[in-house]
């Protein structure tokens, strides 16, 4: 059974991956992808930057053509434009896009919350519980990646718990061209405490069947993450994090 330490660890392992990234030689776009879906969410790949096939190809040490379908999967979810004559880049939105999307997310999240508060099962909320309190753990130990993967798998739990497959697929679409964004809302320190503050509040909903306050905490929580987005845009923070990685 894995204690809290050991599982913020094994979800925080790909922060700390080396130059040269090892891969199975089992289902190699899948493990390209995902691979490259960490670098792009956090931010190792600048927005709007183009993936250079063969340095990609050697740190993931996969040949061009696992790489390919890796790219055109993560096109697929929207982390990557396949743009004319300038091959597959970084998505990168600009402050409208920001605007119309996280006002998107707010949506769609907003309805999966109250959808899924009347009907999730004990069995899913206990799980969603048991990912909460070990993203706490993580939180406890400032360990941002680990502490993002588990936030994520939350909102896709409460999401997946409305039982609506065409909401479900509609929210994975536009959410993916905000992760990169949504990570990095969380490197202030008063932002992520407010943060995990407010997912305590998601899983009190939920536990209550509370669908009006899970819409309403889901859809403040979007809000917030849209104005620290703005926020940094605005003091350019957001590539200079992205140089940075």
């Amino acid at each position: 059974m894995l204690t809290d330490d050991s599982a913020c660890k094994m979800l925080g392992q790909e922060a700390d991956m080396a130059d040269v990234i090892e891969i199975p030689h089992r289902g190699l776009h899948d493990q390209a992808a995902a691979r490259l879906r960490t670098m792009l969410v956090e931010g190792r790949i600048a927005p709007g930057a183009k993936l250079n096939e063969r340095e990609l190809s050697e740190q993931l040490r996969v040949s061009r053509t696992p790489l390919r379908e890796a790219i055109k999967m993560l096109a697929t979810e929207g982390l990557v434009d396949l743009l004319p004559n300038r091959g597959a880049v970084a998505v990168k939105l600009d402050a409208a896009d920001v605007q119309y999307t996280f006002e998107v997310l707010a949506m769609l999240e907003g309805m999966g919350g109250e959808l899924a508060a009347q009907r999730i099962t004990d069995a899913e909320l206990a799980e969603l519980r048991a990912k909460h309190f070990e993203m706490l753990a993580c939180f406890a130990r400032r360990d941002l990646s680990g502490y993002y993967r588990l936030n994520a798998l939350i909102h896709a739990g409460i999401n997946e718990a409305a039982r609506n497959p065409v909401l479900t697929r509609t929210y994975r679409a536009v959410n993916a061209r905000v992760q990169s964004l949504r990570f990095r809302t969380n490197q202030n320190e008063a932002k992520w405490k407010r943060a995990v503050k407010e997912h305590e509040q998601m899983i009190d909903a939920l536990a209550a069947r509370d669908g009006g306050a899970l819409r309403d905490v889901l859809v403040r929580h979007l809000q917030h993450k849209r104005d620290t987005v703005l926020e940094l845009m605005r003091a350019g923070q957001i590539d200079q994090q992205a140089k940075q990685r």
